[in-house]
């Protein structure tokens, strides 16, 4: 098994700054996941989770990281790598935003900048899974350069697997 170098924990773009996470993103965290039409996860449930995405993060060097915008200094959600349908050698790049700032680019704009961390570890490949319902999600990924490899059925529908040689 190949070695990589831990990726940075924070990244910065124009509009936009990742960085680890705190106890308190937690209440904006759950709200965040309360848009998925599945009741609101409770705050403290949430501070639990974030303590096992650091742990992890200490284990694994990869991060999903809390996206802010610079300017606002507002929590506007997430993107990094896991593990998630994948292995620590071809991580996922995952991404998720409160639905206020969709169509703005921060998806991209965050995800370009996790690439490019991704590819700093010395990884060759990433992967992502998305529902191929979620078209704007898709869209994110071809302007990214993620290209369909195959597409699974699980219980919750159809999911589009997508992977992206990195430099």
């Amino acid at each position: 098994m190949a070695t990589y170098e831990a990726m940075s924990f924070h990244l910065e773009t124009e509009r936009l700054i990742l960085r680890p996470w705190a106890e308190s993103d937690a209440a904006e965290f759950s709200a965040l996941l309360s848009e998925r039409g599945k009741g609101t996860p409770p705050v403290e449930r949430i501070r639990k989770s974030i303590g096992e995405l650091l742990a992890a993060t200490e284990d694994t060097g990869i991060a999903l990281l809390p996206i802010q915008r610079r300017d606002e200094g507002d929590f506007i959600g997430y993107c990094g790598l896991i593990i998630g349908r994948t292995t620590l050698e071809e991580p996922e790049i995952a991404y998720e935003l409160f639905q206020r700032v969709h169509g703005n680019g921060y998806a991209t704009e965050a995800a370009r900048a996790v690439l490019e961390a991704a590819a700093a570890t010395g990884r060759k490949r990433l992967w992502s899974t998305v529902a191929t319902w979620n078209t704007a999600s898709l869209r994110v990924l071809e302007k990214l350069g993620f290209e369909r490899d195959h597409v699974s059925t699980e219980e919750s529908g159809e999911v589009a697997w997508l992977t992206r040689n990195l430099p």
